[in-house]
Parts: structure tokens; sequence; C-alpha cells
């Protein structure tokens, strides 16, 4: 047993007085919901772009679709990463001119990528042969850039396998988008979300480095490298400050390509919104499964399906908070729905004061990416997380 109020200190995450506004701005509201301070959204972006002036910042909209944040993006000079068409037509309906939307996604309809380039979309990622086509049939003389395979070695998220190719067949690629009419701009990569590995940035970029270097001796000069994602949100775990991603990179950058390097875009989603975000959730149930079971089983109103699938092998460790106080204990925590997948955590345990009960009300910090928009639609008839601006 331990003794302490709450496993991890609450001014590592969130000063006193911005709990007290949360808490009162959340009172008379029905949980589950999360809890957005757009404040905080629009300082992460200006330290984005303090700490790292050598970059172009394309928001990668998937982390958090919400309008205002894109709204509040777009007015301080942010470009957007799109991943289809609804997420292009969002941005166009807010006023994002085309030529700040990168079509970022590899896996594209051939109809889909002919309309974004109707829309005036001139920037398309690919990594594959098929997908280039459809770029050269649909979207004649685009600028392109090719998504390298890369492992995601240390990475919270693991984003390796699925996306990407080899540099032997991106070669292949490239030569063949000059063939078809296409510009090759340049290639990108992603060494996965929440990466506490910064050296996982400098194995990427020599592979960038040699491809840059191939295709030159072929009379093809590239011009920009896409560094994707991954930087840092503030969960349990300890990373690196950004400072130090944005230094260690630059130093990556320069040892390879030397101060007139080629242009450089990133694709930041969580570490812009993650820490900006907050889910209020109610403890529905308390139970155990035997009289000398250890555990007891904490049940809240949320779970994997409502907007935590990232506890997903339990990957993403979100800071939970409670207001109670006393001896501790180590609980296993569950989401509210008949799926038996729907546990949170139970490798990983949570402690609590034993004094928790149900009815009682829990703070779910770092919640701003990845949650409202990866919650189901009525999984159970539970209804998609809501989300609130912090007034």
């Amino acid at each position: 047993m331990r003794k302490e109020q709450y496993n991890f200190p609450l001014d590592d995450f969130i000063s006193e007085g911005d709990f007290k506004k949360i808490k009162e701005f959340s009172k008379d509201k029905e949980t589950p919901f999360l809890i957005i301070d757009l404040a905080k959204v629009e300082k992460m972006y200006d330290k984005l772009v303090k700490n790292m002036p050598f970059v172009k910042i394309y928001y990668a909209i998937k982390a958090n679709p919400t309008d205002e944040i894109i709204t509040a993006l777009k007015n301080k000079g942010s470009n957007f990463d799109a991943a289809t068409i609804y997420e292009i037509n969002q941005l166009i309906r807010l006023g994002v001119q085309p030529e700040r939307i990168s079509y970022g996604n590899t896996i594209k309809k051939e109809k889909d990528i002919a309309y974004a380039y109707e829309k005036g979309i001139r920037l398309f990622v690919t990594d594959s042969e098929s997908d280039m086509k459809k770029i050269a049939r649909n979207a004649p003389g685009s600028r392109v850039f090719f998504r390298l395979l890369t492992e995601s070695d240390g990475a919270d998220w693991p984003l390796s396998r699925k996306f990407g190719a080899h540099p032997d067949i991106i070669y292949e690629l490239i030569l063949e988008a000059h063939d078809l009419g296409l510009d090759p701009y340049g290639l990108s990569f992603h060494v996965g979300s929440q990466q506490r590995d910064i050296g996982q940035w400098d194995n990427a970029i020599s592979k960038c480095k040699y491809i840059f270097e191939a295709v030159a001796e072929q009379g093809i000069k590239l011009k920009m490298i896409n560094l994707g994602g991954g930087f840092p949100a503030k969960y349990i775990s300890p990373a690196n400050e950004l400072e130090t991603y944005a230094h260690e990179i630059l130093r990556f950058i320069e040892e390879d390509f030397g101060e007139d390097h080629p242009e450089i875009i990133i694709e930041p989603g969580r570490s812009l919104v993650a820490d900006a975000g907050v889910i209020v959730t109610e403890v529905v149930m308390i139970s155990k499964k035997a009289k000398l079971n250890q555990y007891r089983w904490v049940y809240l109103d949320i779970g994997k399906f409502g907007g935590l699938i990232e506890t997903l092998d339990e990957s993403i460790k979100y800071p939970i908070y409670s207001e109670k106080k006393g001896y501790e204990e180590e609980v296993i925590l569950a989401g509210p729905t008949c799926d038996s997948m729907d546990i949170l955590y139970e490798d990983h345990k949570y402690a609590f004061p034993k004094s928790l009960k149900e009815g009682d009300r829990l703070f779910i910090f770092t919640t701003g990416a990845y949650t409202q928009s990866y919650s189901s639609v009525a999984f159970n008839g539970f209804p998609p997380l809501k989300a609130y601006l912090l007034k």
C-alpha cells in the first residue's frame, strides 16, 4: 500500500488555478466529456514555432478536428495535413486555402485524388506504384513526396509496417514519377507517435540523405523532407522536452545536409493538442471478482470505445486524478461496455484512495488528442464523446 494522496503530482499536468476552473466549468455537465483549453493549443503552436523555426508546420487534424482548433491554428499561420476528402472539405469550409493543405494519406481512392486536385490541392504523399499512377492520372503535375518505411522502436504508439516502403522501392518510384510528369518533391517518414527515442529521427534522416544523393545522380533534385510527427505530450512516462527534440533534430539535419538543408516539414498532432485536453468521467461501479483477490475493479463511464482506444495494449498511459485522500490501493480500470476487451489498464496498475466510491469523478489529463476523434458512433448505444471548449 502506498500512502501518497495520488499517484502523480497534480501540478506536473495542470496548475491549481486551471484545475479549479476545470472543476467549476464541468460541475453541471453529464459525464463523460472532454474539455479543450484552446489557449493551450495556441501556446503549444507558438512553442513549436519558437523552438523549430526551420520547419513548416502541417497540423495533423486527425488528432483533434474541432473547428475552433483548426480556425485558431489557421489564424496563426499553420498548414494542414489531411487524410481524407472529408478532412479536406472541413478545411476548405473553414477558409483554409488549398495551397496550405497536404493530402497526407498513402491510401487513396482514384476519385478522391481527382476531387482534391479539383479543389486546388497540389501536394500528395505516396508509397506505392499503384497510388502514384492514380495521382499521375488525376492530379497531373502535382508535387509528390514519398514515404519511407521506418521502425518505430521507442514509440508508445508505433506506426511502422502499414505505411511507407523500403528505400530501394522509393528510389524506383521517384524515377518513375518524373517520367509520369509528376514533380518528385521530397521524402517523408514517421518515427511513431509519442516517440521517446530521439535517435530514430537520426536514422530516418540518414536514409533520406542516401536517397537524395542516389536520385541526384539521375538528374532529379529533391527539395523537401517531411519529418512527420512523434513529438511528445505529457503522459505518465516522462519524455524529453520539446527543446531537446528540436535541438537534436536540427543537429541531425545539419550533419547530413549542412546548413543549406532542404525545406523541412513537420506534421504534429498529439504534441499540439494532447496537453490541452481533460476528460471528466464518473465511477460507475467498484467490485471484486473473488474474496481473496488483491485488486478491486473500477468501472468508468468511458472506455476504449468512448475515446480511450489508445489504451489498447496499455500503450498510452494517461495521468488519472482523483480528489479523494487517504491510503491508496492499486486497481484494475475498465470501461462501461459489454465488450470484454473494454479494459483500460490491468497489467499497469493505477493507485487510488480506498475512499474512492461509485459516483465520484475522475479527471484524465493529456486527452486532447485521439480521443473524441476515435470514439465510436453508438457502440452499445453510447453516444460519441462530447467535447467543450473551456470558457
